[in-house]
């Protein structure tokens, strides 16, 4: 069973102005869409070919696991806003960041510090450790927290891909944009009890 490009849970402009119709065209559109094509030319034939995609980044290796790994972050990343988010998290993720960080604002603060501090191509988790306490991560390339302990709740692109249309190298611009379509309902909907 080939891996599909998942449709978006929006519109391709739904956003804007954060993110424009023209950057998901080439972000969702090509990059996401080259990740899965190559995906599935490579697992066909294979033991993969008939697993789901979260299993293949569990199980691949090398060049193989790069391609899963991009093609599930990137969706993870499209499921992680939505229009008009934003805001602060309100029940069971609301109390869990007050815990772990203090209030939302340090959060914030931290989840932010991390994605302009990240040199190069990654991506800004929010996830909950195995015994509860939710962390930032930052990581390089394709790595994911599928493939360990931690549960991904939420996540923020930093590829320049992102961007670099609507906000050239202006990363903490389109951290801003970021912020106001943060879906905090698939957050939650992630969280462990």
């Amino acid at each position: 069973m080939p891996i599909e490009l998942p449709d978006l849970p929006y519109s391709r402009t739904a956003l804007e102005p954060a993110i424009s119709g023209q950057t998901v065209d080439l972000h969702h559109g090509v990059h996401q869409r080259a990740y899965v094509d190559a995906l599935n030319n490579r697992v066909q034939g294979t033991e993969l070919a008939e697993l789901p995609l979260e299993e293949i980044v569990r199980k691949a290796q090398g060049t193989l696991f790069e391609l899963a790994a991009l093609a599930w972050n990137h969706d993870f990343y499209w499921r992680s806003m939505r229009s008009r988010g934003g805001g602060e998290p309100g029940g069971a993720l609301g109390e869990a960041i007050a815990r772990g960080f203090g209030d939302f604002a340090h959060f914030k603060d931290e989840f932010t510090r991390a994605a302009l501090g990240l040199f190069g191509p990654g991506w800004i988790w929010l996830v909950q450790r195995p015994g509860g306490a939710l962390a930032v991560v930052a990581t390089r390339g394709a790595t994911t927290p599928l493939t360990g302990g931690d549960t991904p709740l939420l996540v923020c692109d930093v590829w320049e891909h992102a961007y670099y249309l609507d906000h050239q190298d202006d990363r903490g611009q389109y951290l801003q944009g970021f912020w106001k379509q943060v879906n905090w309902d698939f957050a939650t909907s992630n969280l462990r009890d």
